[in-house]
């Protein structure tokens, strides 16, 4: 067996020997909504492009062998990739999923709940009694978000994965916040792990794209029937746009990473801030659980503005460099005020057992220099009223 290629040499090889007809080093896009069959009984490896493309096929091939997958579906957002894990589940089944989970996440359990289709149960992963009464009531699916978004919390995958398969449960873990750069939740026992490619596996805020990913080639044969049969897949074009993105995915997260540190270590001197969120800070409680599963900490902040909801408007308003929007991963280093933005859609008490405030913001760090983007912070705690 040839030995497990790095990232970036995953990424840069990805589809460069996948143009049969020419040889062509970088993939055309194949647009075309069906092919040619040789005969009426015998079937071509391609048919129609809602079951199989060859742009799809070369991003999945690329995705899986970053997360050290036996394949899987490229659809055409992350909330389809979500639907898509929930739809290998038969009517009824018992979902588990963290507390504060994504709210799109949350909002998808929860309508699904709502029709009759599953049942739902948010629980802490972290309280281990509050997880072991939730595994003890037979789930089909537990879902895991780490670091969680935006508190950023961190959840033992190993452990939970472990608990889980052992109550019978499938185990599928959002990866988008790290990629598989910095985390791998199949190689700590996950069944299946998710990605909203609009974010950093693209990486360019372009378009929208999802992937599932699983371990077993019996999984991925549920997986692929689903995305046909659903008609969840993603464009030849997304598709190819996406695998261009994920070329530079390396380089990216190394520098977002590198600058996040810097910001981080800058916030937390700063008297404005009431509460700082961020993995690779040693005042952060779950540091030594991300060094041990993580290989790094990631781009994400999250912070509390002192003063309340109206000095974090002010502090919003003051921005100049930073935009204020409601994605993450990309090249442009966006904020977010999730109560009313990521999360509007989760109810406000399940924001407050979240521990999702008014004041609380959501930093994903992009390529700019750390000085621009801590001289653009500085702005906003100057106009918060808390000085710099």
């Amino acid at each position: 067996m040839s030995k497990a290629r790095r990232p970036a040499t995953i990424v840069a090889s990805a589809g460069t020997r996948g143009d049969p007809g020419y040889g062509s080093v970088s993939p055309p896009v194949w647009t075309s909504d069906t092919y040619r069959w040789p005969d009426s009984d015998t079937k071509p490896t391609y048919d129609y492009s809602r079951t199989v493309n060859p742009n799809r096929d070369l991003l999945s091939e690329a995705l899986a062998e970053l997360e050290g997958a036996a394949g899987g579906a490229v659809t055409g957002s992350g909330q389809s990739a979500a639907l898509l894990a929930l739809l290998l589940l038969p009517a009824g089944a018992l979902v588990v999923a963290p507390h504060d989970c994504y709210g799109g996440t949350f909002r998808l359990i929860k309508g699904l709940e709502a029709q009759g289709k599953l049942r739902a149960l948010f629980v802490d992963q972290n309280d281990e009694r509050a997880l072991a009464e939730a595994l003890d009531r037979g789930p089909a699916l537990v879902w895991i978000e780490t670091p969680s978004n935006p508190l950023l919390r961190i959840v033992d995958i190993a452990a939970c994965a472990a608990a889980a398969k052992a109550a019978g449960a499938l185990v599928v873990a959002d990866n988008t916040l790290l990629t598989p750069c910095r985390q791998r939740p199949l190689d700590l026992g996950c069944d299946l792990v998710m990605h909203s490619t609009t974010k950093a596996l693209n990486g360019h805020s372009d378009l929208f794209g999802g992937a599932l990913l699983a371990a077993d080639p019996e999984l991925v044969e549920r997986i692929h029937w689903w995305a046909n049969a659903a008609g969840l897949s993603a464009s030849a074009q997304d598709a190819a746009q996406t695998l261009r993105g994920l070329r530079t995915l390396p380089l990216r997260i190394d520098r977002q990473e590198a600058t996040a540190k810097r910001l981080a270590g800058w916030l937390e001197e700063q008297e404005g801030v009431l509460e700082l969120h961020y993995p690779g800070l040693d005042t952060f409680p779950g540091k030594k659980l991300a060094e041990r599963q993580q290989q790094g900490p990631g781009f994400m902040i999250s912070f509390r503005v002192k003063g309340g909801e109206a000095a974090t408007h002010g502090f919003l308003a003051a921005l100049e460099t930073i935009t204020l929007a409601s994605s993450l991963g990309g090249y442009a280093t966006l904020i977010c005020k999730p109560s009313t933005m990521t999360h509007r859609g989760m109810p406000p008490e399940a924001q407050a057992e979240a521990g999702i405030h008014g004041d609380l913001l959501r930093l994903s760090v992009g390529l700019e220099e750390a000085e621009d983007l801590a001289a653009d912070l500085e702005r906003g705690f100057a106009a918060a009223g808390q000085g710099g």
